[in-house]
């Protein structure tokens, strides 16, 4: 359990540098789209590399798949896409702020209603006071 909440740690201090990494990158370039397929290009050969490394396997499987499993990539494409275009106009903690109240938001809702197979959990008055919580911090954050 540690482990799982320290690479999830590591994966959301990732968010803001990739946000910032790729709103530089997509402003060098002259194009937020160039950088984002730049980034999609890294990533995928990433994946390759380790999907070939670990042996996986799963892929035959797709066919079988919901389709509707596969709007993952688009929300990721969306987010990328967005984060690129939208940082260096509204600051990267602007852009984030934003990013991690959507997070908080939909993570409640998909937690409540066990959607998409999630474990459902309660969203109980001490659930919705500790998100709202963060969420006031979060936004605390911003307000230097």
């Amino acid at each position: 359990m540690a482990q799982h909440a320290l690479i999830m740690l590591l994966a959301g201090i990732g968010i803001p540098i990739l946000a910032a990494l790729n709103a530089a990158l997509g402003t060098r370039l002259g194009s937020p789209t160039a950088a984002a397929l730049v980034l999609f290009l890294v990533a995928f050969s990433t994946a390759a590399i380790v999907f070939a490394a670990t042996g996986a396997h799963g892929l035959g499987r797709l066919a079988a798949a919901p389709k509707h499993l596969l709007l993952a990539g688009v929300l990721i494409a969306f987010y990328v896409l967005s984060i690129t275009y939208i940082a260096p106009h509204f600051g990267v903690g602007n852009a984030v702020f934003f990013v991690l109240l959507g997070q908080l938001i939909s993570a409640a809702a998909i937690d409540h209603f066990g959607l998409f197979g999630a474990q459902a959990t309660t969203l109980g008055a001490a659930r919705l006071g500790g998100i709202a919580l963060m969420a006031t911090g979060v936004w605390l954050t911003q307000q230097a």
